[in-house]
């Protein structure tokens, strides 16, 4: 768990049963039914139907594989791993991103390259030896369009090198899950191609590249490396639809103080108590949502991919 100061008085833990689970078992309906409907009728839909409405259902799904991991809508996470597995976005088994995303939450130092195996930043060393290219890669990866566009390439191919190597390295923990994982994409793929005309390339280029892309926009500027603890995490204030599609992750800090509070009730804490995560969040608040991190850095960096925190980074 972060060692962010919680200074707001939020419900106990243990107390979500008041708020019921029932928002997220319809939500759950409406994905996958929604990704049912979308692929069966895929051969007669226009592509500029079926490209965006695929992409936010794959996108929604990351968002409640993420509502899964931190134990909804079940109390039995083996309920919650089994509703989240299927690999509507194909690049990574969902116990891989399970584990990493609850690592991610435990460390104490957010967005260090060493200690946080979320962040996206390089230490010093790191960074003078990516070389000119592969630097310039890393700086456009910081804006929006990079984001976007090359960002979902980078994730995938930064977890397959590691999960790779890892193996190599005798570390087997995760063999069997990849295996499974290959598994369910391929049965999914062949179905998808014999039963709904969907080729492989179609649904990756129409479904799981652009529904990561979407997902990126959340990540892209969640976390920054500060001296301040509370000042590593975001306050976005999105309107709908980009709350919905995020399930109101855009209140970061809030979702990270108390990452078992379910999805729908974040709002309510964020109306009641937004003096206090504003005075908290500082300068690292969006009041213009996702249109003002467009605008900002689109095609700006939003920093630099090293990170220079800590002494022993600039070394």
């Amino acid at each position: 768990m972060s060692d962010q100061v919680n200074s707001i008085p939020l419900p106990a833990s243990g107390n979500n049963a008041r708020f019921g689970e029932f928002p997220t078992w319809i939500l759950l309906s409406a994905i996958y039914g929604g990704w049912f409907i979308v692929t069966w009728n895929f051969a007669i839909l226009p592509w500029w139907v079926a490209l965006p409405t695929g992409a936010w259902f794959v996108a929604w799904h990351n968002s409640f594989q993420h509502e899964a991991l931190h134990g909804h809508p079940s109390r039995h996470a083996w309920l919650n791993d089994l509703l989240a597995w299927p690999p509507l976005c194909l690049w990574i088994p969902y116990p891989v991103y399970r584990d990493s995303h609850r690592a991610h939450h435990q460390t104490p130092s957010l967005t260090d390259p060493f200690d946080d195996p979320e962040s996206w930043y390089l230490p010093r060393a790191q960074w003078e030896q990516a070389g000119t290219f592969n630097r310039a890669i890393l700086v456009f990866n910081n804006t929006l369009v990079g984001r976007v566009t090359i960002g979902p390439w980078l994730a995938a191919g930064v977890l397959c090198k590691g999960q790779l190597l890892s193996i190599l390295a005798g570390d087997r923990r995760y063999s069997g899950i990849w295996l499974l994982h290959l598994a369910l994409c391929g049965l999914m793929l062949t179905w998808l191609w014999l039963v709904c005309a969907i080729s492989p390339l179609d649904y990756v280029l129409m479904f799981a590249w652009p529904g990561l892309s979407l997902s990126l926009i959340r990540s892209f500027y969640e976390h920054r490396p500060s001296q301040n603890q509370d000042g590593r995490t975001v306050i976005v204030d999105a309107g709908f639809p980009m709350s919905l599609l995020f399930l109101n992750n855009n209140l970061h800090m809030i979702h990270h103080d108390r990452p078992d509070i379910p999805w729908f009730a974040l709002p309510m804490i964020y109306r009641r108590h937004r003096d206090d995560i504003l005075r908290r969040a500082g300068d690292f608040y969006f009041p213009g949502g996702y249109l003002e991190i467009a605008r900002r850095f689109a095609l700006r960096p939003k920093d630099q991919p090293v990170h220079e925190i800590c002494p022993r980074y600039s070394r």
